[in-house]
């Protein structure tokens, strides 16, 4: 039987807590958010045990967000130049758990270096998926493209091309929701738990989609759109801190 969050955290724009020993940094560059609203009844399923569809005015939302990974690292260590920076899209989901914690699930995540894939893949237990990918910059847009090469589906594919606009002095509430979020729902090793992140607040543009092309939505398990984007956004980006993963009791893991 679905629970219902008694009390989910309020949205905000800032982490509401800051990692003061991060698990891992990496930045997010040139990110483009392109979102469909959903019926919450069509993702339920694709959640993580323990968590729901995250909803604003009835509906949510399911995400495909383009960007180039830059120089992941470990513990502190300096991020790497080379294995730890990619172009990265993943398909994601809008959750919310028992104790109010509001998160995103990755449905997929492609990436073009195999090393972070395995180990996202065997560390983490996330569906990172090994691509062929480029992210291009002509005049005003940006073109990311991506061709899938493992596991599969094999040829599974994305062409996003945006042109971003004028900086948002106040983000409207669904822009908040769809983009301040602090946490990531995920089985870690056949248990439900909790990846907090923080990072500064998003400077985000509105942005014109001038292509879209893919078929990752559908290799994830979801509908293909029926309708246009409610909202395409870019972001230069931001420099990103992960902690450890939390039971669902907030209990950190070893």
């Amino acid at each position: 039987m679905p629970f219902k969050p008694s009390r989910p955290q309020p949205v905000t724009p800032e982490a509401p807590v800051a990692i003061p020993r991060p698990l891992l940094t990496q930045r997010w560059l040139d990110l483009a958010f392109v979102h469909w609203a959903v019926d919450p009844a069509a993702v339920a399923e694709l959640l993580p045990a323990g968590t729901v569809p995250d909803t604003l005015d009835g509906a949510t939302y399911v995400g495909l967000v383009a960007f180039r990974m830059h120089r992941v690292g470990w513990l502190g260590l300096p991020g790497v130049p080379y294995l730890g920076t990619f172009p990265e899209t993943n398909v994601r989901l809008y959750s919310v758990d028992a104790q109010g914690r509001r998160g995103v699930v990755f449905r997929s995540l492609d990436a073009s270096r195999l090393v972070p894939v395995l180990m996202g893949r065997a560390g983490f237990g996330l569906p990172y998926v090994w691509s062929r990918m480029a992210v291009s910059a002509e005049g005003d847009t940006l073109t990311y493209t991506s061709t899938r090469r493992w596991p599969g589906p094999r040829g599974a594919h994305s062409r996003l091309v945006v042109r971003p606009g004028a900086l948002i002095e106040e983000p409207t509430e669904l822009e908040h929701f769809l983009t301040a979020r602090w946490g990531l729902h995920h089985t870690f090793f056949g248990a439900a738990a909790y990846l907090p992140n923080d990072h500064p607040r998003w400077r985000l543009h509105r942005a014109e989609l001038i292509a879209c092309e893919e078929d990752l939505l559908v290799a994830a398990g979801l509908p293909a759109p029926a309708d246009e984007p409610v909202s395409v956004l870019y972001s230069p980006g931001v420099p990103v801190r992960f902690g450890r993963p939390s039971r669902p009791a907030g209990i950190p893991t070893p």
